[in-house]
């Protein structure tokens, strides 16, 4: 068994190579073989959205606080609130974040293959984003 007792693990800002804005970037856990999961709680102040990217073997979010939006290439964007659930399949290109006037909080659990969690891609422009 393993506790990861809250506070022990140190908050990150999102890079911004992969954000837009600000982001902080709290771990959960990290997988542990033979496990593949890793989680984290990510919040995003308004107007804050990660670029367009792919996971893999997919991606679960958990809204905990405020409203953010998603969308999937080729779709609509959705608003997102607390107690949603948004899975993105294996390798669907997407992005998720705040809207323009509220902060989002969401928990992201995605699995490794070989390795890898996540394929970042260009930024979500400022005329994608305000569709």
């Amino acid at each position: 068994m393993e506790i990861r007792r809250v506070g022990s693990q140190s908050s990150t800002k999102g890079p911004v190579d992969w954000f837009t804005g600000t982001v902080r970037i709290d771990p959960l856990f990290q997988a542990n073989a033979p496990t593949r999961a890793s989680g984290a709680s990510v919040t995003f102040k308004p107007g804050a959205r990660t670029a367009w990217h792919t996971h893999p073997l997919g991606q679960t979010l958990i809204v905990t606080a405020g409203c953010g939006w998603v969308q999937r290439e080729g779709g609509a964007i959705e608003e997102i609130r607390p107690g949603d659930v948004v899975w993105f399949p294996p390798n669907e290109k997407h992005w998720h974040g705040a809207t323009p006037t509220m902060a989002i909080t969401h928990i992201a659990i995605q699995e490794a293959l070989d390795g890898k969690v996540v394929d970042w891609m260009e930024k979500v422009s400022d005329e994608q984003y305000r569709r």
